[in-house]
C-alpha cells in the first residue's frame, strides 16, 4: 500500500471517528438539554409554590352545605375545627357580614359575630 493510500485511509478513519464523536455529543446535548429544561421547570414550580404560600390569607370563610344546600356557617380564619376544611370558602368581611345578617349561623368555637362586632 501506498504512502498516499495510507494516509487516505487514516483522514477516512479519522473522519468516522468524527462523525461517531458528533453523534455521541448530539445524544450528550440532548440530554443535557432535557436536564436544563427539568431544572427550569422544578425552578418555576418552586416559584409558583412560594407566591402561593405568600398569598395573604383571608380573615373569614364560609362552611358551604353540602350539595347545592345553603352555607352552614361562617368561620375565622384561624378556627380549628377538624375536617371541615374541605367546605370551607374564602369570603371578604363583608360577605362575612351579609352571610351573619342574612341567617347563616357562626361558629360557636371561633364566634366571628363577636369578631365582627354582631354579638348582642
Amino acid at each position: 500500500m501506498s504512502e498516499s493510500e495510507e494516509e487516505v485511509k487514516a483522514l477516512e478513519e479519522r473522519l468516522r471517528a468524527l462523525l461517531f464523536l458528533r453523534r455521541v455529543q448530539t445524544r450528550d446535548l440532548a440530554r443535557t438539554e432535557r436536564w436544563i429544561a427539568d431544572a427550569e421547570r422544578r425552578v418555576a414550580e418552586a416559584l409558583r409554590r412560594r407566591a402561593l404560600d405568600q398569598r395573604p390569607q383571608p380573615d373569614w370563610y364560609v362552611e358551604t352545605g353540602i350539595g347545592n344546600g345553603p352555607p352552614a356557617q361562617v368561620h375565622a380564619q384561624d378556627c380549628y375545627l377538624p375536617g371541615k376544611k374541605l367546605r370551607m370558602q374564602p369570603i371578604l368581611r363583608r360577605q362575612a357580614l351579609e352571610l351573619l345578617d342574612g341567617g347563616t349561623s357562626a361558629c360557636p368555637h371561633c364566634r366571628p359575630d363577636a369578631l365582627l362586632g354582631l354579638e348582642g
